[in-house]
């Protein structure tokens, strides 16, 4: 395709940018100098100018699959055909209980009943009120406090933000949901520069312990924590580290949910960071990958015994007083199924973990900027601190521009780069994303 017929039919002009409030971005400064992209294919996006570029980031972790599948396409064509629309309350469709099974068959055993939601905010707030009911249903109705984690992002509704520990996403909102503790992150000095789990920090699963010395065990109803924080940069769990927090949950009943949103299907060259670290929750959120990106949706799966606790407690009638209208809409699951297909018949979850060598070395190869702090990495996931400059923040935007301009879309948080690229990527790909990463650095 020619590169005009690459770029927007009608260049956007500025008064056409004024309407729309963009999330997680400045708004003022991006329509000033705004980044549009227009069309994806494989591998890369193309922006309003018909310039290539190539995405590093898998959309927003959620392409692995590469964008334009024209299965999913054609999935979601023929089920608008079908039905495009059901209520979700009191009625089911053919392909949630299908796309359920699907899911269940590669959770960890015995989590494998699934409750469909529209996001990743969703599935955690959802996941937060299934372990309080569970709880409940058990009589142990005081059991009411959740524990999350520093650094962790959980999404940006209530619950999520609230147990979620990034302090920008909290410190404008308010006091958050009562009953909430933190136990300290694990991006630790120790660390630095190590691909993979690190070697320290596994004692700071104990603060867990901490929690349930001060408030007592039994008031606690879950802990929270992704298996590998991801929005704030990509930090892996030190060894021992996840291991430890199973056997205080256990300990004192706790639930423990693992948010998935990011590590889910492949991420990790499993079909879940569970199965990678294998440390088994109790719950388990997803999204992103669950539909390659293509039509919003997410899932929390639970444990067995938690589904039967809170279903078996109600003989007759509703158990569970939550939903969303869009949960389990028909278009999204018809996305969802024929997005897992690829996955199996392309054997993507293997081709992620081929790929995590090289791609690893890409990664650890960037400390010989100057301005690089530290580097982390897991499976096809990986994390480069910056040194910051007059500014915090100042010297990440000015990488991510410079990026853009070069002809390449990461993630920028703060003063670090965060790279996820698509399962498909061949080691070309990784030459050609790191060669304009290399560049880009070596100006600053």
């Amino acid at each position: 395709m020619s590169a005009s017929a690459n770029a927007l039919a009608s260049p956007l002009h500025n008064e056409d940018l004024s309407f729309h409030w963009m999330p997680f971005t400045a708004n003022r400064q991006f329509k000033q100098q705004p980044r549009i992209i227009a069309r994806a294919e494989g591998m890369h996006y193309w922006n309003d100018r018909g310039e290539k570029l190539v995405d590093g980031l898998s959309g927003l972790f959620c392409t692995p699959a590469g964008h334009g599948r024209r299965e999913i396409r054609d999935a979601v064509a023929a089920q608008l055909e079908r039905l495009d629309y059901a209520p979700p309350f009191q009625f089911g469709t053919p392909g949630s209980f299908q796309l359920a099974r699907e899911i269940a068959q590669l959770t960890p055993a015995d989590i494998d009943r699934v409750f469909f939601v529209g996001s990743g905010s969703e599935a955690v707030e959802s996941a937060i009120k299934i372990a309080i009911q569970y709880h409940r249903r058990r009589g142990d109705g005081q059991r009411l406090r959740v524990v999350g984690r520093e650094k962790g992002y959980h999404g940006v509704n209530f619950a999520g933000w609230s147990v979620g520990g990034m302090v920008r996403n909290r410190d404008m909102f308010g006091l958050g949901m009562p009953g909430v503790s933190h136990l300290r992150h694990t991006h630790i000095a120790e660390n630095r520069f190590q691909l993979g789990q690190g070697e320290h920090g596994a004692d700071l699963a104990d603060d867990l312990q901490r929690m349930v010395d001060l408030h007592g065990g039994d008031t606690i109803a879950a802990c929270i924590v992704e298996p590998i924080a991801g929005s704030v940069g990509i930090l892996p769990p030190p060894k021992g580290y996840l291991e430890k927090l199973r056997v205080i949950c256990d300990k004192h009943g706790i639930l423990l949910i693992f948010d998935e949103v990011i590590t889910g299907f492949g991420r990790t060259g499993e079909a879940f960071a569970a199965q990678a670290f294998g440390v088994t929750p109790d719950i388990m959120t997803m999204a992103k990958a669950i539909t390659n990106g293509n039509i919003p949706m997410a899932a929390v799966a639970v444990r067995n015994g938690v589904y039967d606790t809170i279903v078996d407690a109600v003989p007759g009638g509703i158990e569970f007083f939550h939903g969303y209208t869009w949960s389990a809409h028909p278009v999204a699951c018809a996305a969802a199924s024929a997005t897992l297909k690829i996955f199996k018949d392309d054997e993507l979850f293997a081709r992620a973990k081929a790929l995590t060598p090289k791609f690893l070395e890409r990664l650890g190869a960037l400390r010989k900027h100057a301005i690089v702090q530290d580097i982390r990495g897991y499976g096809l996931l990986g994390g480069i601190d910056l040194a910051p400059a007059e500014a915090a923040g100042a010297r990440g935007f000015a990488v991510l521009t410079g990026l853009f301009n070069t002809g390449a879309v990461v993630r920028v948080t703060n003063d670090t780069i965060i790279l996820a690229p698509p399962f498909i990527a061949t080691e070309d790909d990784l030459d050609d994303l790191f060669g304009k990463i290399d560049a880009v650095l070596a100006k600053l």
